[in-house]
């Protein structure tokens, strides 16, 4: 199933034709600040802004000619504001100012659709997670039961974790979100640093506090390390949902259609193809964070060795992140919960995970030390992991009458403090 939302409304943000309408974008901001400067007539300024176009055949044309796509860009700009006012294009500027100014604003725009995706993901799991509050689960450490716990505390460690993950994608944002108006080398050789003030203004964009001829790129990598991190996150949720969708743990499951098949030689399947996809494409974003990191080298003031890679993994990690978010979303509603599966497993081998409160009963109630606690508690749990019965072989034990006993295996007693927990995130 291919999911229709927002990823189409970002992939129309990075492809080629639009590319060019925010260079063209920051071009004309540029002009309204040399303008509100005296420096181009109003008139003109009207003529530019009304005219203003490019043509996507005509800087094809053009850059097979100079082997330049800014200047190709230029060349058709020009020609559609005339002969007159084209001296105002461009006036100072190296093309990295507009490039890296520009490319500012693609990833603002894309990001606006990320933070929605991941607000609804948040909400989703949030109302899950409360949802499922005092629904009682095994707890796992190495991937062995452990303790019991409740599916909606599993959850709301994940909504936790999304919580963080977003303070993090607005932070890393807000970073990225600066321009250049500065000139070849940073220097504003040829052009006023006000008109940068003035221009990044306009955009919605910070200006740099410096800058070389481009932008520097830790500003970007640490950005791409926040969308792996996204990535990351999702994909180890959808591991766990993976691992509990497990046959022989079937405690959860992907939403399955009445018309869906999960194999064409077994009817019986019931794959985790949703959650297998997402940690597929999870692996996708990490690589290209790694291509980022290696864009912050780069020769003296510049050169254009991050510029071919970053077309590729930008627009590939915000359409993917962006595609990512909106899945698990529908993972996560449509969810099946085997409520009775999830308090059977707790029960597996007689209950032998309830065996830390069988040995502190010895200790704190019988006398006993914890060394000799353990050892008891210990023969009959590894005994009932070998085919037995633990609350069977502690009864035989003779140490705790069956209300004692009984008492040990009430799950309430290790869930009592799990509404505070929750009370911390109303």
């Amino acid at each position: 199933m291919i999911d229709r939302y927002s990823r189409e409304e970002i992939k129309r943000i990075w492809e080629l034709d639009e590319k060019f309408h925010y260079y063209l974008k920051v071009e004309l901001a540029v002009c309204e600040a040399y303008a509100g400067q005296g420096v181009i007539p109003q008139e003109a300024l009207a003529e530019i802004k009304e005219k203003a176009g490019f043509s996507l055949e005509r800087i094809d044309e053009v850059e097979r000619e100079v082997r330049h796509d800014v200047i190709a860009f230029l060349t058709s700009v020009n020609e559609s504001v005339g002969k007159e006012n084209a001296k105002y294009i461009h006036m100072g500027l190296t093309s990295s100012d507009v490039i890296d100014t520009a490319f500012a604003l693609q990833i603002v725009d894309s990001s606006k659709f990320i933070l929605n995706e991941l607000d609804a993901v948040i909400d989703v799991v949030k109302c899950r997670a409360f949802e499922e509050k005092d629904t009682i689960c095994i707890g796992r450490s190495h991937g062995v039961h452990a303790e019991v716990t409740t599916f909606g505390f599993k959850l709301l460690m994940w909504l936790d974790e999304l919580i963080r993950v977003r303070k993090s994608f607005v932070d890393a944002l807000k970073e990225i979100s600066v321009g250049q108006i500065s000139g070849p080398v940073g220097t504003y050789s040829n052009v006023p640093p006000v008109i940068e003030t003035i221009t990044c203004e306009k955009l919605g964009l910070a200006p740099a506090r410096i800058s070389t001829q481009i932008i520097s790129r830790d500003r970007h990598a640490k950005f791409m390390s926040v969308l792996a991190l996204i990535a990351s996150l999702i994909e180890q949720f959808a591991t766990e949902i993976r691992h509990l969708q497990k046959t022989e743990v079937r405690e959860v499951e992907e939403g399955f259609s009445k018309n869906q098949k999960g194999s064409s030689a077994m009817p019986h399947k019931k794959n985790p193809v949703l959650c297998e996809n997402l940690c597929g494409l999870a692996r996708v974003v990490r690589s290209n964070m790694v291509t980022s990191f290696e864009n912050i080298n780069l020769w003296h003031e510049r050169d254009i060795s991050h510029s071919s890679a970053e077309r590729i993994i930008f627009p590939d990690s915000l359409i993917l992140v962006d595609f990512m978010l909106h899945r698990f979303k529908g993972v996560i509603e449509n969810l099946v919960i085997h409520r009775d599966n999830m308090l059977k497993n707790t029960q597996l081998y007689g209950g032998v995970v309830y065996s830390q409160k069988i040995m502190l009963k010895l200790v704190e109630e019988k006398g006993y030390t914890r060394e000799d606690a353990y050892r008891i508690v210990q023969k009959h749990a590894l005994e009932a992991l070998n085919g037995g019965d633990f609350k069977t072989g502690m009864r035989s034990e003779g140490i705790l009458t069956d209300v004692e006993l009984e008492e040990c295996f009430d799950t309430r007693d290790y869930l009592k403090n799990i509404d505070t927990v929750f009370s911390r995130f109303n």
